[in-house]
């Protein structure tokens, strides 16, 4: 309780210096008028998402300009603050993003991905399986956006399944909690990179909180909440891998669909589509032999794959231990805290992977660069969604909206963690996007931010998170995505997908709470 108190009075102590600095930095407009805009610039986007079908970046563009506009920007700088945070957030997140992309390709193309699944499956026994699929969920989902990872795993879960002639809700709820996740608390994905870009939290500090929120909420969202589960919707063990009968299709063919499912699912959880793209399997193993393997080019080990999904984790939360220790100043903290900065870390990794998942296993630098180089087009929609949302934050804090909403939040006697958790939890079931869920919250609990420890920042970014993935339902792609791949109505969907979501959401707020009092 006296943590509680303290963290109010942090947000109370923010919320004051807030008015001034509107004044200082803001246009002039009264508290009515900066609320209006707000609800209207929201609205916006929420109308354009989810009754017009428009792109969020288009969406956002727009609900930006509106916003600016009735909150009393003059017409010539209505997008001035808009283009200002897009560059901001492109520059110090799409960077980042990009190397991410790079990583995540290689892992798949090169078979690495694969070599995890097959050695963790191989060693685990039929009644462990379901935590086996969070456990290979959980290490795969951390340089992977959540669709590619969908698209990775989903034949794995339906093979384990038939295997275990068990329902297959039993091993991909597991699997499905571990992506989601990692999607909405774990940094580099992209969500909890904008957050923590728009809140000024600590990076390496809020990677370690995330995986810390993540286990226990994994373990509850998944493999315990996955028994209930399969008795509330009872699914037939399947006969075919996404549509394919056992055993049909050509060695690489299941390969080389998956791939271009994930290559077409990347850019972002809420941008992908539904529908049962994916591929076959051969009937002896978990997933498809990849057709590099048949030209001969051989598959990375297991201990090289699991490094280099490991390697930026552990950077940087070196450089968080050494940065909370105090040791930043000594020779060795220097060298620490260089090595564990963001962009450096995963350019290590990034080129570690091209030596590891390239040169090492038989590929030309042709061939290296034109993976490089197909990495890139995946991720453009995600760069301009977040760049677009950046602007919008940027929108909200320069025409004092984010102040106001910021002071009526600190007034109320909200803590700022639980805050959080609602304007992202009522966004996303708005609008069904994750990514515009975190922008909104961000860009409205950043002032407030301001004013809160390093520790409880993070905690705001996690809480953000959190309520970023409540309530996946019909306005989401992703409950489509979940939907056609197992091939269950939408009453089953909403009772496991939509379910675990919530479920998830809900735990990791709880643990991010529980973390708040004592730390």
């Amino acid at each position: 309780m006296l943590h509680s108190t303290h963290l109010l009075a942090q947000g109370a102590a923010a919320a004051a210096a807030l008015p001034q600095a509107a004044a200082d930095a803001g246009p002039t407009a009264s508290t009515p008028q900066l609320v209006l805009a707000a609800v209207a610039g929201i609205a916006v986007i929420i109308t354009l998402i989810v009754w017009l079908k428009l792109h969020p970046f288009l969406a956002l563009v727009l609900g930006s300009g509106v916003l600016a506009a009735v909150a009393g920007v003059g017409l010539t700088d209505t997008f001035t603050s808009f283009t200002t945070g897009l560059g901001t957030t492109v520059a110090g997140v799409g960077v980042l993003i990009a190397l991410g992309s790079i990583i995540g390709k290689l892992l798949i193309d090169s078979g690495g991905a694969d070599r995890i699944v097959d050695t963790i499956l191989d060693k685990t026994p039929a009644k462990r399986l379901p935590w086996a699929m969070a456990l290979i969920a959980f290490v795969v989902g951390i340089p992977l956006f959540f669709e590619v990872g969908v698209v990775l795993l989903i034949p794995v879960v339906m093979i384990v399944a038939r295997r275990m002639r068990a329902n297959p809700i039993l091993v991909g709820i597991p699997a499905l909690a571990g992506l989601s996740a990692l999607h909405g608390l774990v940094p580099p994905h992209p969500g909890p990179l904008l957050a923590i870009d728009a809140l000024g939290a600590n990076l390496g500090l809020t990677l370690g909180l995330g995986l810390l929120v993540a286990i226990p909420t994994v373990v509850v969202a998944g493999p315990l909440l996955a028994i209930p589960l399969t008795r509330w919707v009872r699914l037939a063990p399947p006969t075919t891998i996404l549509g394919v009968p056992d055993g049909a299709g050509a060695a690489g063919d299941g390969r080389g669909q998956r791939a271009g499912a994930a290559g077409g699912n990347a850019a972002d959880q809420d941008s992908t589509g539904g529908g049962s793209t994916g591929g076959g399997s051969t009937a002896g193993s978990a997933v498809a032999v990849l057709p590099e393997t048949a030209a001969g080019l051989r598959k990375p080990s297991f201990g090289i794959s699991v490094l280099v999904v490991l390697l930026p984790v552990l950077l940087m939360l070196a450089r968080a231990v050494v940065e909370i220790a105090g040791a930043t100043e000594t020779g060795y903290g220097t060298v620490v805290e260089f090595l564990g900065e963001p962009l450096v870390a995963l350019l290590i990794t990034a080129l570690f992977a091209l030596f590891a998942f390239g040169t090492a296993v038989g590929r030309t630098r042709q061939q290296l660069g034109d993976l490089v180089g197909s990495s890139f087009a995946p991720i453009a929609g995600i760069l301009l969604i977040v760049g677009a949302g950046g602007g919008f934050k940027q929108t909200l804090v320069d025409s004092g909206v984010g102040d106001v909403i910021a002071s009526g939040i600190a007034d109320a006697g909200i803590t700022p963690l639980l805050a959080g958790w609602m304007v992202a939890a009522l966004i996303r079931i708005a609008t069904g996007s994750a990514t515009v869920a975190t922008i909104t919250a961000a860009g409205i609990m950043a002032p407030l931010a301001a004013g809160l420890e390093p520790t409880h920042a993070a905690l705001l970014v996690l809480a953000i998170g959190a309520g970023s993935v409540f309530l996946s339902h019909v306005n989401d792609a992703g409950f489509w995505l979940v939907k056609e791949y197992f091939g269950m109505t939408v009453g089953q969907t909403f009772k496991t997908w939509s379910l675990m979501e919530s479920v998830l959401s809900v735990v990791a707020l709880a643990v991010v709470l529980a973390l708040g009092a004592f730390i």
